[in-house]
């Protein structure tokens, strides 16, 4: 009787043991820049904090992410956040320049979690300094949209000012391919299309075809750079020439069976984010509101 009431206790400590364990707030799926699990934000709110992160994202490299979820319970905001910066991994691998706003919005609590690389421009008494005078005086006001926003960019205010390598991304005209290339795909099909059939039409299918490789490489030039507008050359040339162009009723048709399936090339599944090997020791701060 004993031995049973022994092996009783033990699996009842085991149980709680593990219960904290089993209870914690999974780390959701980084998809995004932004991430509102609770619903407060629209999505033009999204897509606006999507855009500013962005910019900054393309300008200096880093990476910032921001994160509002019901609650961290049972466990405290900055052990939560923690975890969340080792599996997303925001920012980029060795620099460790990434960023993380967590947004406990029932427990009214939030942390900024700064990457090792970032430590020297915002150190945990600025990191508290934005909290405090940009982000909870919304926060209090019911306007978490308007928090998120001025605490973003404060924080991108202070990013950078730390000196780090330009986006490995930078054209050889020193510039930066917008976000998302592949969001071009749909007009570049349009333009060889279009703009392919009538030039074929006027120079013959041959020349019209170089016409239109020519065309295309000279727009991705201008947005992207000389090694890039080659290959889109190229490809453009491709595709005109194996299009049959404008019948004489002036529909267009596909030389091939195959067509170029509507939504096969969204933008939703073609721009793809996710972070860059980024770590992250500790600093930053928390608040509550």
């Amino acid at each position: 009787m004993r031995r049973l009431l022994f092996a009783g206790w033990i699996a009842l400590a085991g149980l709680l043991a593990i219960a904290p364990a089993r209870a914690e707030v999974p780390v959701p799926p980084l998809k995004a820049r932004v991430t509102d699990l609770t619903g407060t934000l629209s999505a033009a709110q999204r897509g606006d904090l999507e855009s500013r992160i962005a910019a900054y994202e393309a300008r200096r490299g880093s990476q910032m992410a921001v994160l509002m979820l019901p609650t961290t319970k049972p466990e405290e905001i900055d052990q939560y956040s923690i975890r969340v910066a080792e599996a997303w991994k925001i920012g980029r691998k060795s620099l460790d320049d990434g960023l993380i706003l967590v947004v406990a919005k029932d427990d009214r609590r939030l942390r900024i979690e700064v990457g090792y690389g970032l430590e020297g421009a915002i150190p945990d008494s600025l990191a508290n300094r934005v909290i405090d005078e940009r982000i909870t005086p919304r926060f209090r006001a019911g306007d978490f949209y308007g928090g998120l926003r001025d605490g973003v960019d404060q924080l991108i205010r202070l990013a950078e000012g730390e000196t780090l390598p330009p986006p490995k991304a930078a054209t050889d005209k020193g510039r930066s391919p917008p976000d998302g290339v592949f969001n071009y795909l749909i007009p570049a099909i349009v333009f060889v299309v279009i703009a392919g059939g009538m030039l074929k039409a006027m120079l013959g299918r041959l020349p019209g075809s170089v016409a239109t490789g020519a065309g295309l490489g000279l727009i991705a030039w201008l947005l992207f750079g000389l090694t890039l507008a080659a290959v889109v050359a190229v490809i453009g040339f491709v595709l005109a020439f194996v299009n049959t162009g404008m019948g004489r009723g002036g529909r267009w048709s596909s030389g091939g069976s195959g067509s170029w399936g509507g939504g096969t090339w969204g933008g939703g599944s073609s721009s793809r984010w996710g972070g860059g090997g980024g770590g992250f020791g500790g600093g930053g701060a928390s608040g509550r509101w």
